[in-house]
């Protein structure tokens, strides 16, 4: 018997809900908890069996203390604002049970992108011997998971490494994001960097750029970005000398963004509007599209992997390991589109990890410190299938 307490009921809360219920052979009971009641109520609604609801402002600790205890839960999975990763992490210490989220704890007034706060809850969490998983969506998530597969399997050495990340999808809206507007683009305008050398390189937001044949998808643009994994990778991926992250943009999203950003809709400081204090990007983020009712009109694939470069008995080996999701197929099953289902099938299957033992120790820890064959079997059986393809040591793969 396990009990699970799932915060969050956006796109990937809604994704997360339906795998765990269709799962219950591990996820016994399940108890959705959301700030909006009507969302948790919908989502019931859709998934297979009974699961409780709750109401829960989780930036109130004592609120979220109570609800696991009376709830009883084993696990609590966190899908909601990465802004509150480390009041429901207070909670679960509190409480006595594991945590697992799909992104880093971002302060709502910085655009900063980094794992050491939530690292510093290393020894409390292993001192109280309580699980927290960090970042076990796609990217983060299943990239890290790709890394580690390779390491164990296919190199000796891993030399570099590009996580390219393409949503080919079209929902039809002249601009929209295909998950919370305001994480989308605090993220999406914040200064490239990628890892070199043992050194930190910086890069302006969205300045370089190459082309990649992406599979099943074709030709795209990607850009460098900076993205969590690389944070974690960089220190846990053995002869590493360069990773990067990329990820893919369509000329209509870029140029509404450039006309946000100058009329100064993308800004996270608070003006004075009638009298009170406002952030231009979460009153944007107010009255663009939900991305959770994109599910219905977008069509098309994302396709996201790992290009990784290395050494395997002496020899040079260049490899893509990746996954090819269709937007109307995830629709069909779980009423998300890809770019949810990609995140919250690995958040179940993370949790999964944790219930049944095979990642379970005392501490904190990002996806790539686990074993990576569970997981990896788990993706096929769950709905993320994923290929290999080989190229030559030599090609020239991102073209300018």
């Amino acid at each position: 018997m396990t009990r699970v307490l799932i915060i969050g009921a956006g796109g990937v809360g809604r994704v997360v809900a339906h795998k765990c219920a269709a799962l219950r052979e591990v996820f016994t009971d399940i108890c959705l908890a959301s700030r909006t009641l009507s969302k948790a109520q919908q989502i019931a609604s859709e998934v297979k069996g009974e699961i409780e609801i709750a109401q829960l402002d989780a930036d109130r600790v004592s609120d979220t203390v109570a609800l696991i205890r009376s709830f009883n839960a084993d696990l609590v999975i966190h899908v909601a604002l990465p802004y509150q990763d480390l009041a429901i992490m207070d909670a679960c210490l509190e409480a006595g049970v594991d945590y697992l989220d799909t992104a880093n704890y971002e302060p709502p007034d910085q655009a900063r992108f980094e794992y050491r706060w939530q690292w510093d809850y290393q020894q409390r969490f292993q001192s109280a011997g309580l699980m927290a998983l960090l970042g076990s969506g796609f990217d983060p998530g299943v990239t890290n998971v790709f890394c580690a597969y390779a390491q164990k399997h296919l190199f000796d050495e891993i030399h570099e490494v590009d996580i390219l990340d393409c949503n080919a999808g079209d929902h039809g809206h002249p601009f929209a994001t295909n998950f919370n507007p305001e994480i989308n683009i605090r993220e999406v305008t914040a200064p490239g960097r990628y890892w070199e050398q043992g050194q930190w390189k910086q890069t302006e937001p969205l300045s370089v750029s190459r082309e990649f044949d992406f599979p099943e998808v074709g030709l795209r643009r990607a850009y460098l970005m900076y993205h969590e994994e690389l944070e974690s990778l960089s220190l846990h991926l053995k002869g590493l000398k360069r990773i990067r992250f990329w990820m893919t943009f369509g000329e209509a999203y870029l140029n509404h963004l450039k006309v946000l950003e100058n009329v100064g809709m993308t800004g996270i400081e608070p003006v004075s509007f009638q009298g009170q204090e406002i952030i231009p990007l979460q009153f944007l983020k107010v009255i663009l599209p939900d991305p959770a009712s994109l599910g219905p009109r977008t069509q098309g694939q994302t396709c996201i992997g790992c290009l990784i470069h290395g050494v395997k008995e002496g020899k040079p080996r260049r490899i893509f390991l990746y996954n090819v999701c269709d937007h109307q197929s995830c629709y069909q099953e779980v009423k998300s589109q890809a770019v949810s289902y990609t995140t919250g099938v690995p958040a179940m299957i993370g949790a999964k990890q944790i219930l049944t033992g095979q990642w379970r120790q005392p501490g904190v820890f990002n996806m790539e410190q686990c074993d990576p064959d569970p997981f990896m079997n788990d993706l096929n059986h769950f709905g993320l299938p994923w290929q290999i393809k080989e190229f030559g040591a030599d090609e020239e793969l991102l073209q300018h």
